[in-house]
């Protein structure tokens, strides 16, 4: 926000300016609607003869690591459980090309073993620091602000976008080609289910979290 803005907001509070003209006049000012909405939104909305400030979310240390250990945790159970499913499709639907003692064959147990390890460990700390997260924020919506937790949200957002499209990409680039088979059918529709959960649990999650935030 522009240093020149949030003076401004409080000079014109204070002098008990509407709030709905405060904005038009800033807008036509070539003010973007949100740096407005966010500046006004800095303010409590009383009768009280100074502008009260709201107070601003605090993200503390422990809340940065727990987001950031959320967040890599939901990644690396993504990718083992995705590993996981290519490596059935793998077992279930050889690859004709291969030999029966090709490395294929020997490699699969030894990548099922450890994509399972990884998600026993990971999935479990997602969904503990997950409802951990959820506690603190049912007690304090404030927190749900977070720039950390938004930053990583949206990345998430675009990694998933990147990987749907991908996915996309090689679906349709396979069908051109005609090289559709089973076996690789089955692998887009594994990455694309995996992406598209995540993309989508988290768009609702903003879109919930924008709407609370309009109607209080």
């Amino acid at each position: 926000m522009s240093n020149d803005l949030q003076p401004f907001i409080k000079e014109a509070l204070t002098a008990h300016i509407p709030r709905a003209k405060i904005k038009e006049q800033l807008i036509a000012a070539g003010w973007q609607e949100d740096e407005v909405k966010n500046a006004l939104d800095a303010y409590v909305d009383s009768d009280f003869p100074i502008p009260i400030p709201k107070r601003r979310p605090y993200l503390s240390a422990r809340e940065a690591f727990l987001y950031l250990v959320l967040y890599m945790s939901l990644y690396v159970s993504s990718f083992s459980l995705g590993t996981l499913f290519f490596q059935f499709i793998n077992r279930w639907l050889p690859d004709p090309s291969r030999g029966t003692y090709s490395y294929e064959s020997f490699g699969s147990l030894e990548t099922i073993r450890q994509a399972t390890a990884a998600l026993i460990i990971t999935f479990p700390v997602f969904m503990l620091i997950s409802w951990i997260l959820a506690r603190s924020g049912a007690l304090d919506p404030e927190k749900r602000g977070s720039k950390i937790r938004k930053w990583l949200t949206y990345i998430t957002l675009f990694i998933a976008a990147g990987v749907i499209i991908g996915d996309l990409i090689a679906l349709v680039s396979n069908v051109l080609s005609g090289e559709l088979t089973m076996r690789f059918v089955l692998k887009i529709l594994t990455v694309l289910a995996i992406a598209a959960s995540i993309f989508t649990y988290y768009l609702l999650d903003l879109r919930k979290e924008e709407k609370d935030a309009t109607i209080a």
